[in-house]
């Protein structure tokens, strides 16, 4: 068993109720304040973890943070990376703030600037990606983006930079270019490294220095991302330079580098995980896990028996629903399955309220705080979830609200979720049984509400780009 969990399989045994925090947020001590490590993996989800019925990897360290934490059974993102991280960042729904693939606005307030507010010391590494560089947006050069985004340190792949080497760019994996505190790394400089190393190191750096001071690390791995390529624990004699990220023709090679990386993967988080408990600050430190969206639709897994293919870029459950693990030693409920709605705009309030400061009115209202169910109380969860997904990345937009087990689109399908993944039964316009019709009547009441949905295929060239900063309160119309 991974040393953390020997350790909190004791700490758990010797505290007889966990500690329990009030919804509202109490200011702390800066002593006090939990620090906050939030994992983001990309391209992978619930399919591909052992502790959401997943066979085909070994996910070790992130099925012992769900067997010692909470494991959300119904938590929600959008279907490409873009929008989810400006939703996940912000606070916000994308038809507020979103407009362009790779690109999160200056002027928005990240959950960086929340956590540095108060009082907190932030990092973050891994995948960037969101200066613009799709669409040679104004500022897409700076350097220090993420820095003025309000992280303290950086270390993150492809800020300035995009995939070509000629340019001085390059992929993520071996000898990859990366950006740390706004100066470039270059292909050459690490020359035979493996990124997802370098920045998981680097992280460790960060909380080591830190560790007398509440810290937030934000952690949008680059992993499993294609190209699906060896790892350290793969690669065996072959070189480590850049062409070694040119993924496998076979089919068969690329899911073994693929199951590979989602192994690896969960080895770094047991390194971070490892850190913590080198400090000593188990008892102090949310450690959050998730996905940005659906697995790539080249890879097909086996969970409980079916198979399962990827379905990023898309709407259905294969695209949307990710993994959402958190433990919080001593405080969060161990081993509990939760049947609570969450989406990517509840991170920031949930951030908030850990941090003990209130929202301001620069703060974002699309969503609801999970802290209390991390703590073992029963909160005040949402009724329901929406996806507003126009992607400007050639995939079909669209919108849709969804409770646990239905879920209405805009243009009238209607499906019993998860229970038809495909979404092949629409349930139609037509009365079902009276709890059916009563449900679809409250999930049209929430899209009635709802800003316009996106109507047109975008691509990085589309002119007109609505967005709807001001709209009402949907979560909490009274508020």
């Amino acid at each position: 068993m991974h040393r953390y969990f020997e350790y909190l399989a004791i700490l758990f045994v010797a505290i007889s109720a966990p500690t329990l925090i009030a919804v509202e947020p109490i200011p702390r001590p800066a002593t006090e304040k939990p620090n906050v490590i939030l994992i983001m993996a990309d391209d992978v989800s619930w399919e591909a973890f052992g502790c959401y019925g997943g066979e085909d990897y070994r996910t070790p360290n992130i099925d012992a943070l769900a067997k010692h934490g909470i494991r959300f059974q119904h938590c929600y993102s959008t279907p490409i990376c873009t929008p989810s991280r400006v939703k996940l960042m912000t606070g916000q729904y994308n038809f507020r703030n979103y407009t362009h693939f790779g690109y999160l606005n200056p002027s928005d307030k990240t959950f960086g600037q929340l956590m540095q507010s108060a009082g907190y010391k932030t990092a973050i590494a891994g995948k960037w990606q969101l200066n613009g560089l799709y669409n040679n947006l104004p500022g897409s050069q700076d350097s220090l983006r993420p820095l003025k985004a309000g992280f303290n340190e950086s270390y993150l792949w492809q800020v300035t930079t995009g995939k070509q080497v000629k340019a001085g760019g390059g992929e993520r994996f071996w000898s990859p270019p990366l950006e740390r505190n706004g100066k470039l790394q270059t292909v050459q400089e690490n020359a035979g490294k493996y990124g997802p190393d370098l920045l998981c190191d680097f992280l460790c750096d960060f909380m080591d220095r830190n560790q007398n001071t509440p810290f937030f690390v934000y952690y949008p791995m680059v992993l499993v991302h294609d190209p699906f390529v060896k790892t350290p624990d793969t690669i065996g004699d072959d070189p480590r330079t850049q062409a070694a990220n040119k993924a496998p023709k076979s089919k068969t090679a690329q899911k073994a580098n693929f199951v590979a990386m989602v192994e690896y993967m969960d080895q770094i988080v047991g390194r971070l995980v490892d850190k913590v408990r080198e400090l000593e600050k188990l008892e102090n430190t949310i450690i959050i896990f998730t996905g940005d969206n659906g697995t790539s639709t080249r890879i097909t897994s086996s969970w409980k028996g079916q198979s399962i293919t990827g379905g990023k870029g898309g709407m259905t459950d294969m695209g949307t629903h990710v993994p959402l693990v958190a433990a919080w030693a001593g405080t969060s409920p161990e081993g509990k399955v939760s049947n609570d709605l969450i989406e990517f705009t509840d991170f920031y309030p949930t951030l908030a309220q850990a941090a003990g400061t209130s929202l301001k009115a620069d703060d974002p209202i699309d969503g609801r705080s999970f802290l209390p169910q991390l703590t073992g109380q029963p909160g005040t969860p949402r009724d329901w979830v929406l996806t507003h997904y126009q992607p400007y990345w050639n995939k079909q937009p669209g919108q849709f609200v969804r409770t646990q087990n239905l879920k209405l689109y805009r243009d009238g399908r209607f499906f019993r979720v998860p229970a038809d993944l495909l979404e092949k039964n629409d349930l139609g316009k037509t009365a079902q049984e009276e709890t059916i019709s009563k449900s679809r009547k409250e999930l049209q009441n929430v899209l009635d509400a709802s800003p316009p949905p996106p109507m047109e295929l975008g691509d990085k060239n589309t002119k007109l780009r609505p967005t709807y900063p001001n709209w009402r309160n949907l979560v909490d119309p009274n508020d």
